[in-house]
């Protein structure tokens, strides 16, 4: 048994963004179904044995976030160099399976890209967090005001969409917007200039 193959297998967990490498027997998985799973316990990698034709490896995916699962033959999976299963979401490879040599620095490269996914997803909430705040105070401050906030269509019915660097006034009866810019103090000024503000909807 001390020559029994091995065959790696490693991914990226998408909840801690860490590589997740663990070696499992090739009699192992021609016995019965396998499972990797990432020590903070919030995702593992599935292996199925299909009677002996195919695999299917459930995958989560540490640059979409999500699960993919793939089928390819015993030969494949379990003899050779190895192999690379995709994000059909980014096209780029998100689970490696095959021999220690190739896999682990594969998958040490994939936990790099996945940090960088990341980073690229998650951008400051706003452009200027300070005056943002300032704005919403200050429109907060006109609808408190008779008719502080109407639509030219007549409704005084509004809602709130807040983006990045700018407040949307969305009429609830016919969608028209007034975007309120909210990343400069001179936004801040001019928004303060007014006394009322009117959606230009149209007018039933």
């Amino acid at each position: 048994m001390a020559n029994e193959e091995m065959r790696m297998f490693g991914y990226v967990c998408p909840k801690c963004g860490k590589a997740v490498l663990a070696a499992r027997s090739v009699f192992a998985l021609e016995a019965s179904n396998a499972e990797v799973e990432c020590d903070c316990g919030e995702s593992a990698l599935r292996v199925e044995n299909l009677d002996g034709q195919k695999f299917r490896l459930t995958v989560p995916c540490g640059i979409c976030g999500g699960t993919h699962t793939a089928e390819c033959e015993p030969e494949r999976l379990l003899h050779g160099p190895g192999l690379g299963f995709g994000c059909p979401e980014t096209k780029q490879i998100c689970c490696y399976a095959g021999n220690r040599e190739r896999v682990e620095p594969a998958v040490r490269e994939l936990e790099i890209l996945c940090q960088k996914y990341r980073q690229e997803e998650e951008p400051e909430a706003f452009l200027d967090s300070v005056i943002m705040y300032e704005v919403l105070s200050e429109l907060k401050e006109i609808a408190s005001r008779p008719d502080g906030i109407i639509c030219g269509c007549g409704s005084s019915r509004y809602g709130i969409e807040v983006r990045h660097a700018a407040v949307d006034l969305v009429c609830r009866d016919c969608g028209a917007k007034l975007r309120i810019p909210a990343a400069t103090d001179e936004d801040l000024d001019q928004l303060c200039c007014h006394y009322k503000l009117v959606i230009p909807g149209k007018k039933q």
